[in-house]
């Protein structure tokens, strides 16, 4: 039998538009210190986080799934009714049968078109944008919507000395399609993801099990090592597949967990600081959401012609990298 040779392509993408929403009530470390002890410089020197948000009463995963995309529909490129496929993405669901996916479809009032709700913990922006690359490849559709949504507050022991001060609420949308529509589109060059739940504590250093209690982090410190590890690691590959060194990155965004990962992975690179960018210290973790939230607020900052990586890390383990140009 003659043998027979696959080539992975990489199908090209154009984020069009990147919308947030961020809950108004505002949480500061001194709610902290009051209810535990926990200082202000004690928390802002390990995470570098002064403040957070949190949802309000009425608010939950989905709700504010739907206020990011409606911040989005001013400004598309093609009329909203072209959108052919939805991809939600959270591990803090309001409800794990009507996905935000299926709520943004709801109120989209888009019908008989795809519908995908995944976790991957906070790598999940990126596995999201991996499914519309699939779906496009496929030919099955050709304008998507990647919504990025998380409750945390409404799991999280804010008594928990451990990992109770860290996290926070938020929603991103990326409008996407296979074709640039303006000067003002980021290309998608290439994205890489992939899972390490071989290594470490990666199965238990920090979980969410809604039968038995909140999000809790017993192995901080392996989750630390693990992110600074893995997040310089697919930064230099997507880099080096494309022909790119650390001196081409204009901005880089890691995931928003903690100010001293950013800024070790930022050493490891050896990227200037202020090239790392970070939201943290006025949101805290806000999980999956937090790199897209990142975009949309520095949407501005960005010159035609600049290179920003986008690199994750969440739990479980699972990590990867997007290449961006603008």
């Amino acid at each position: 039998m003659p043998e027979i040779s696959f080539r992975f392509i990489f199908f090209l993408m154009y984020i069009h538009k990147i919308s947030s929403y961020i809950p108004d009530t505002v949480i500061t470390n001194q709610h902290f210190e009051d209810l535990n002890g926990l200082s202000n410089e004690w928390i802002i020197s390990r995470t570098g986080i002064e403040e957070r948000r949190k949802a309000g009463a009425t608010e939950n995963t989905n709700t504010m799934a739907i206020e990011a995309v409606k911040a989005g529909l001013d400004d598309l490129p093609f009329p909203m009714e072209e959108i052919d496929l939805i991809v939600g993405a959270t591990y803090t669901p309001y409800d794990t049968i009507v996905t935000l996916a299926h709520a943004v479809q709801h109120f989209l009032d888009i019908k008989d078109i795809p519908v995908v709700s995944i976790s991957s913990a906070c790598s999940s922006l990126l596995n999201a944008i991996e499914v519309v690359e699939g779906y496009f490849a496929m030919g099955k559709a050709t304008k998507a919507v990647v919504i990025v949504s998380e409750h945390n507050t409404a799991y999280n022991n804010e008594q928990d000395k451990v990992a109770g001060h860290l996290w926070g609420d938020g929603a991103s949308a990326l409008f996407i399609s296979n074709e640039k529509h303006r000067d003002a589109d980021f290309k998608i060059i290439d994205l890489k993801t992939a899972g390490a739940a071989t290594e470490g504590k990666a199965t238990e250093a920090v979980v969410l099990k809604p039968n038995v209690k909140g999000i809790i982090m017993p192995h901080g410190k392996d989750v630390f090592i693990n992110a600074c590890y893995y997040m310089p690691k697919a930064t230099e590959d997507i880099l080096l597949k494309n022909n790119y060194t650390v001196k081409d990155i204009a901005f880089l965004i890691p995931h928003q967990a903690n100010l001293r990962i950013t800024k070790n992975v930022a050493a490891t690179l050896q990227l200037e600081e202020d090239k790392a960018i970070s939201n943290l210290e006025c949101l805290g973790n806000t999980g999956c959401a937090g790199c897209a939230i990142a975009l949309s607020e520095n949407f501005d900052k960005f010159k035609k012609g600049d290179i920003i990586v986008v690199t994750v890390f969440g739990g479980g383990y699972s990590y990867g990298a997007m290449l961006l140009e603008k």
